[in-house]
């Protein structure tokens, strides 16, 4: 067993052409684990990722600030508290809002692999 406190996981800057800004940073949960991947994931004000798919199913735990998640067919404002799944494939981008930092738990199969994809 390993008790981990996000707190004190300590946040990585994430360049990569995925997000729209440099004002993301990382902070990995589970470094040990085989069949997950969770993540703190953490953007500036108005700074989101691209669109995209995963392999694997993802589900996102909004842990503060104010964010957006969008498909080709909908959007949605979302807040601390809120869940939201993503099923395999589906195409999607996420990020905060223009007035807004955001973060989020991530948790993906340990495999899985994301691709950018065209609007």
């Amino acid at each position: 067993m390993k008790v981990v406190t996000m707190s004190q996981v300590p946040k990585k800057p994430h360049v990569s052409p995925l997000f729209t800004g440099p004002e993301v940073t990382v902070q990995p949960l589970t470094p040990d684990s085989k069949d997950y991947n969770m993540t703190i994931v953490s953007f500036g004000k108005g700074v989101r990722n691209k669109f995209h798919i995963h392999e694997s199913d993802q589900v996102l735990l909004v842990t503060s600030g104010t964010g957006i998640v969008a498909t080709e067919k909908e959007q949605h404002v979302v807040k601390v508290g809120d869940l939201i799944f993503i099923p395999a494939g589906e195409k999607h981008w996420h990020g905060a809002t223009k007035d807004s930092e955001f973060a989020h738990i991530s948790l993906t199969r340990a495999d899985s692999k994301t691709t950018q994809v065209e609007q």
